[in-house]
């Protein structure tokens, strides 16, 4: 199990407990990057392509050296994020070992160069990661309709659950990939899925998939820009 786990910082504190039990956690805050609501997501800014970290230039080197002194293996990216869509969502790709799924026009040429052969799939939506659950063998939990219509029409198992109910401060709703982290068969839940109202559906989706739920604190399902297992 992997020990070094990002997470946003307001991330509820009953889910950090449980979090801090399994690994060591690095909670991400900053400022006047991007626009508040995910200004302390971790798959805002970076994406782990393989066992490589990349991370934008306009992470504080609070993180870096943090990154460094716990032997994490990472490299820049190409671009600084910043508070304007695109440059919001140049990191929020998702990396499968064979797949490459993001806005390819949105997508940092780092990540790129890492994803090697992967084949990549392009889809409308440029904040993919939170709006998209890997699963392993290629399986998938979306809450975008265009992301779960490219992947279901190129024959991947994939699952649509309607965002709503789903918190992200300042926004109507969040999003399921953001709510979530995977880590070996077991996927984690910032929240609790009987509290959510298709939190059954994932989880009869996750026993076909042999995958166990976590569910980190009893709450409404709490999008945090993703749960990053290193």
């Amino acid at each position: 199990m992997a020990t070094r786990i990002l997470c946003d910082k307001r991330l509820p504190y009953p889910a950090k407990v449980v979090l801090s039990d399994i690994g060591k956690l690095i909670e991400i805050q900053t400022k006047g990057i991007t626009y508040d609501a995910i200004s302390g997501h971790p798959d805002v800014f970076c994406c782990l392509v393989g066992d490589v970290l990349v991370v934008s230039p306009a992470m504080p080197s609070t993180y870096t050296d943090m990154f460094n002194s716990l032997d994490i293996n990472w490299v820049y990216g190409s671009r600084p994020n910043s508070h304007q869509y695109p440059e919001s969502a140049l990191y929020n790709a998702v990396i499968t070992d064979d797949l490459l799924i993001h806005n390819l026009s949105v997508t940092d040429d780092m990540i790129k160069k890492l994803a090697g052969n992967r084949k990549q799939i392009n889809v409308r939506q440029g904040y993919t990661r939170c709006n998209l659950l890997p699963l392993p063998h290629d399986a998938f939990i979306t809450s975008d309709h265009g992301i779960h219509s490219v992947l279901t029409r190129l024959g991947f198992d994939t699952l649509y659950t309607n965002p709503k109910g789903i918190r992200l401060e300042g926004f109507p709703n969040g999003f399921i990939g953001g709510a979530c982290g995977i880590c070996e068969n077991r996927v984690f839940i910032a929240g609790s899925l009987s509290k959510y109202k298709e939190g059954q559906k994932i989880k009869e989706f996750l026993s076909l998939h042999s995958l166990t739920p976590v569910e980190l604190y009893d709450g409404p399902l709490f999008d945090g820009g993703s749960i990053l297992f290193i």
